[in-house]
């Protein structure tokens, strides 16, 4: 298969509900800006780290401009109503090509049925198979549902730490995932997927 072929993935959360997930295109403008707007502003807070009411221009123009291959994102888009209600982006280290910084936005209406870790697993997958073996990502100490999903693909290791914020890093899954996603990600999805318990694992996220 070609990687660099456009996919979607069909997925089915906790509640019933269904989401197509596939690579972000220019074409998506409209409705990924919708979809962020969606957004609380704690959501998109967690998500920037910095107050956002509204992304200019050029940060649209970056988050938009994606190459997948060193800068994907991945649209989860809501089968029935079409509406844009997470997304999940890598952004690959120059300096260390095996690591890209990960991170996940689901609006808040979708948040808490498996949605943000289902992303984590299918973007972990798209990572791998373009060489990607580590997520390193900055967000905020209290941004449980992240590190839930981080957590999800592997046991944590945090690496730096500033004020409010906190450095973690992540390996992924190894290739080979992707054949059995739909199973897992149902797994994910309805509760029946279980990780082996970590020290001091509460069970959040």
């Amino acid at each position: 298969m070609d990687e660099g072929a456009p996919h979607t993935d069909r997925v089915e959360l906790r509640d019933g509900r269904v989401v197509l997930v596939a690579p972000l295109h220019v074409d998506d403008r409209e409705r990924f800006v919708s979809g962020i707007g969606r957004a609380s502003p704690e959501s998109l807070y967690k998500r920037f780290m910095t107050p956002v009411k509204r992304l200019s221009e050029v940060q649209l123009r970056y988050l938009l401009d994606v190459d997948h291959r060193d800068h994907e994102a991945l649209l989860a888009v809501d089968e029935d109503s079409g509406l844009a209600v997470g997304i999940a982006r890598f952004v690959r280290d120059r300096e260390r090509p095996n690591v890209a910084e990960g991170a996940i936005l689901v609006v808040d209406d979708w948040q808490g049925v498996g949605l943000g870790k289902a992303l984590g697993r299918l973007l972990a997958d798209r990572a791998r198979a373009l060489g990607i073996e580590r997520f390193d990502a900055w967000l905020l100490s209290d941004n449980r549902a992240m590190l839930a999903v981080l957590e999800s693909l592997g046991p944590l290791r945090e690496v730096g730490r500033d004020g409010a914020t906190v450095r973690v890093e992540v390996e992924l899954p190894e290739r080979g995932i992707g054949e059995h996603m739909t199973g897992i990600l149902r797994a994910v999805a309805t509760g029946d997927f279980k990780l082996a318990p970590k020290p001091g694992d509460d069970g959040g996220g």
